[in-house]
């Protein structure tokens, strides 16, 4: 085992695992306030799941506007200006976000934060595209998704505590991480974007550049099977907690050790597991994965102890260990060199339409129906998706960007 581990090491630049270092910490502080968010707004404002989720589903439609804005951004003048400005606003929003007591003053709040909280995600994942060559991106990714799946051991458990005797507490800690990673970048980060050699474009011609990605059809497709994907997906951070809460009275200390069985286990299996998918049809990968959301999602339809819990959220992993670095390589790989950065800020459409389409949905259905049926319809959503992944696999799977490599092929 150790002597695997070293080798992994040695196989990735240095630079990658610096920015692995800083997105550690980074995710860290977020993870000890995210997972309990939900249940902060509906605490500290007595509001109903309804009225949280229209305020996450309003900063997250404007965070698709700010995503796509730093998409273009990060193709012009590169990556690691537009983290450094991310990470110190993220630190003013979460603040401000602790700060406030009246919840007519969300709103406002959600559309600004949204906005230009996420301006610096293309920038973050590009930065990744850029130090990793093509065949090393799928098991980079998932190297990623063990470090962040490490911080859900730490983070809910240690903020489970500390929500338990001040949330605003929460709102501090995660402030001062995103001033210390922001330094970390300045000091330990170059800038990563390729140098192409060509005349520079001006700013109106790099947002126009998204054209040309709208019409590339076969990533609008594979995008909008994403979000169905997605949609039920996010269930898990948006509207899990509520719903175990409600229904079944779990507390956040509680649920924050539920929520810790899934990050062991991406911790125990996502090497394994990337090792093994990694020379696999991606696409047919896409499908298995979800697969596993269909499962998992499904079950909570019909437990209800802690431990059955728990194994639902394990049979959720399988599939998120499977899914997310076969994803984000496939987004990765479908962009030119030099659009890199738009092709994966359109990508965060897969992200942010699910996102502001779930909360809202799964809020009216908590409060005016049948909790249950939430599950029952993040099911079915899944099975569609599994069908389209699949077609894509059909479509898609012969393309050289898209075929499995040979162990030989990748190390040669």
């Amino acid at each position: 085992m150790l002597n695997r581990l070293k080798d992994t090491y040695h196989s990735f630049p240095r630079l990658f695992w610096v920015v692995v270092m800083v997105s550690f910490i980074d995710r860290l502080g977020g993870n000890m306030l995210f997972p309990f968010f939900s249940l902060y707004i509906t605490d500290h404002f007595n509001v109903g799941m309804t009225q949280a989720g229209f305020f996450l589903g309003t900063m997250s439609a404007f965070g698709l506007i700010g995503n796509m804005i730093g998409g273009g951004l990060t193709d012009k003048f590169g990556r690691k200006n537009i983290i450094i400005g991310g990470l110190i606003f993220s630190a003013l929003s979460t603040l401000t976000l602790g700060l406030v007591d009246e919840f007519s003053l969300m709103i406002p709040l959600a559309v600004f934060i949204g906005l230009l909280s996420r301006l610096a995600g293309p920038a973050h994942q590009a930065m990744v595209a850029d130090i990793l060559p093509e065949e090393k991106r799928q098991e980079g990714f998932g190297i990623l998704r063990v470090l962040a799946n490490l911080t859900w051991i730490i983070g809910p458990i240690v903020g489970g505590f500390i929500a338990n005797r001040s949330f605003f507490a929460l709102f501090v800690i995660d402030a001062v991480v995103s001033c210390l990673v922001a330094f970390l970048v300045f000091l330990k980060i170059p800038e990563t974007k390729p140098e192409t050699g060509q005349e520079a474009e001006s700013l109106f011609n790099t947002f126009k550049g998204y054209g040309t990605v709208i019409k590339d059809y076969a990533y609008i497709v594979f995008m909008v099977v994403s979000m169905l994907m997605l949609l039920v997906y996010l269930q898990m951070y948006n509207t899990l907690s509520v719903f175990l809460r409600d229904v079944h009275g779990i507390s956040p200390q509680i649920y924050g050790v539920v929520m810790t069985s899934s990050a062991i286990t991406v911790i125990l299996f996502q090497f394994y597991t990337t090792r093994v998918i990694k020379n696999r049809p991606p696409f047919l990968m896409m499908a298995l994965g979800t697969f596993f959301y269909m499962l998992g999602f499904g079950m909570f339809g019909f437990v209800a102890t802690n431990w059955l819990f728990a194994m639902a959220l394990v049979v959720i992993t399988i599939g998120e260990m499977i899914v997310m670095p076969t994803s984000q390589a496939l987004a990765a790989n479908f962009a030119p060199e030099d659009m890199r950065g738009r092709y994966l800020a359109l990508f965060g459409l897969a992200w942010s339409i699910p996102s502001i389409i779930g909360p809202s949905a799964s809020g009216m259905i908590l409060d005016n129906f049948n909790p249950f049926l939430i599950w029952y319809l993040d099911a079915g959503i899944a099975a569609v998706a599994v069908g389209g992944f699949y077609l894509l696999h059909l479509w898609l799977g012969k393309r050289e960007m898209f075929r499995p490599r040979a162990t030989s092929e990748v190390s040669a």
